[in-house]
């Protein structure tokens, strides 16, 4: 480290209860007596949560929220460089995951300044976890855009993704989120909403995207994770014209029209539409039938 760095402060993300004040890390009561400055997205909750916790916050209470994150940075770095150590966090979970922090992050990393972490509490990871959905290999989505085209579209853009994924979502655009997911994804395709995690009324539902949609038309209050099942892994197809033709076949007898099964298949072989037509609608050759 140059001796730059070691005049600089260090930049503390800490994660916050979701749900439980017994599920602060240990370290967090400590860091928030400690710290010279502490940023927070609701000072609020922070008072709040520092009284939960009996300690007395020294420093100095700074807000730092999504409307004044851009603005607010460069003041933090200042302080950062100055050789003080500064706290960052959110209302809920580790700060940087879809909550203020990434600027800071990325500023303190390009001006060579430690950062850290108290590690603790992750809707992301408690969600995946109960969901009941595989978890060797898993994507976070954060939050879908608000406008219904926009979230039509990225949903589409994941419908070949392989990896469970987890979304973000608030709770009265629930079931609008889960029906286009059941648009994009298929009905029968497999997910969890996962509300309010840790609470006293955390609920966990599961099942296909359809009986989702179904059950989010009373309405959904609290936090909502929702988790879904990735796409079914497609077996490589073989370019030759009978495997092309076999392809094609295998689509039009689960119900796919031919034309569609013809674009499908030159999608998934990775051939022009022209050789998969071909092959399905110019007789086999006496070499191919042998």
């Amino acid at each position: 480290m140059s001796e730059a760095a070691d005049r600089t402060g260090v930049l503390v993300l800490a994660a916050t209860p979701i749900g439980q004040i017994g599920d602060a890390p240990p370290r967090l009561a400590a860091e928030l007596a400690g710290a010279e400055v502490v940023a927070a997205e609701d000072t609020r909750r922070l008072k709040r949560l520092a009284g939960e916790l009996g300690v007395s916050i020294g420093g100095r209470i700074v807000s730092y929220f999504e409307g004044n994150e851009q603005a607010r940075t460069p003041a933090l770095l200042a302080e950062l460089l100055a050789g003080r150590r500064v706290l960052l966090v959110t209302d809920a979970g580790m700060p940087s995951v879809s909550d203020p922090g990434y600027r800071l992050v990325a500023a303190a990393v390009e001006h060579d300044v430690a950062v850290t972490a108290v590690p603790g509490p992750s809707a992301v990871l408690t969600a995946l976890a109960v969901s009941g959905l595989p978890v060797d290999r898993f994507c976070f989505e954060g939050f879908l855009p608000r406008k219904a085209g926009e979230r039509a579209r990225r949903l589409a853009a994941l419908a070949a993704e392989e990896r469970s994924m987890v979304f973000f979502e608030a709770p009265h655009r629930t079931q609008a989120t889960l029906a286009a997911m059941r648009d994009a994804f298929g009905g029968d395709r497999v997910g969890a909403v996962c509300r309010e995690l840790t609470k006293t009324h955390e609920e966990v539902r599961r099942g296909p995207l359809a009986d989702l949609v179904d059950w989010a038309a009373d309405g959904v209050r609290g936090e909502v994770t929702i988790v879904v099942a990735g796409a079914a892994p497609v077996r490589p197809i073989a370019t030759d014209p009978a495997s092309l033709r076999a392809a094609v076949a295998d689509l039009e007898a689960e119900g796919t029209g031919r034309k569609e099964a013809i674009l499908d298949v030159a999608r998934l072989a990775g051939v022009p539409k022209r050789l998969v037509y071909d092959a399905v609608h110019k007789d086999p050759s006496p070499t191919e039938e042998a």
